[in-house]
């Protein structure tokens, strides 16, 4: 199953994507969609909106992955967080892909083992769990994207386990920016 994980902000979206299957999990692609600070929000947002449709022709995930609740220090952050969110959920309603949405304690408890762990920890395990090198570097946003994924991807992966494949070290990822 391949799944694509964002994690929305109107300055920075990142999004991860990752196959699931009975053997594990396999790194596709990462990365963040950056806005420009000095445009208007309905222009932030389109740019937003556009990428996300492109990473959704590119990719075709089988589900779209989105953190359900989020934190906010006031309520303005609150609104624009909300408004990315809401952007990623059209753009999966209009090219018809599922859309699952996890609170983030259960992110970091399905990749981390441990619901109040903080963005280090789920980062080395983000890279430990798609078997990429420690020294990959990745945006934040792209890493709390791909623990959306396979948080996604385990859990539907999880009616019916196989056995882990042999898993060997594969080389740091190329990031993508867009």
């Amino acid at each position: 199953m391949r799944v694509l994980g964002i994690d929305p902000g109107s300055a920075v979206t990142g999004f991860g994507v990752v196959d699931g299957s009975g053997g594990g999990f396999r790194y596709v692609s990462a990365g963040a969609i950056r806005t420009a600070a000095h445009e208007p929000a309905p222009m932030r947002l389109k740019h937003i909106h556009d990428e996300l449709l492109e990473l959704i022709d590119e990719f075709r995930p089988e589900a779209l992955s989105l953190e359900r609740h989020f934190v906010a220090q006031n309520a303005q952050s609150a609104f624009r967080i909300g408004e990315a969110r809401a952007v990623a959920m059209l753009a999966a309603a209009e090219r018809g892909v599922p859309l699952f949405e996890y609170p983030p304690n259960e992110v970091k408890l399905s990749v981390a083992a441990f619901g109040h762990a903080d963005k280090a920890q789920v980062r080395v395990m983000v890279l430990r769990t798609l078997n990429l090198h420690p020294a990959s570097e990745f945006a934040s946003d792209a890493t709390d994207a791909l623990a959306l994924a396979i948080c996604h991807a385990g859990r539907a992966r999880a009616a019916a386990p196989a056995p882990m494949s042999d898993r060997r070290r594969t080389p740091a990822p190329r990031i993508r920016a867009r």
